[in-house]
């Protein structure tokens, strides 16, 4: 199943919106996806990020 997720996370002392398609079997696993992803690539530590919404893709 594929979700959107969306929120926002700190970089400096700026909140930056996101959204992000991930793969995943439930919505656990796809804010874990999130988390994974959004660290790796902007090196944001998980309480940094705040999930705003998430919903299923079609």
């Amino acid at each position: 199943m594929k979700f959107e997720v969306s929120g926002k996370f700190r970089i400096g002392m700026t909140w930056t919106k996101f959204k992000k398609v991930v793969e995943a079997h439930n919505e656990k696993f796809a804010i874990e996806k999130t988390y994974s992803l959004l660290g790796s690539n902007h090196k944001v530590k998980r309480n940094l990020i705040k999930i705003e919404n998430i919903r299923r893709c079609k």
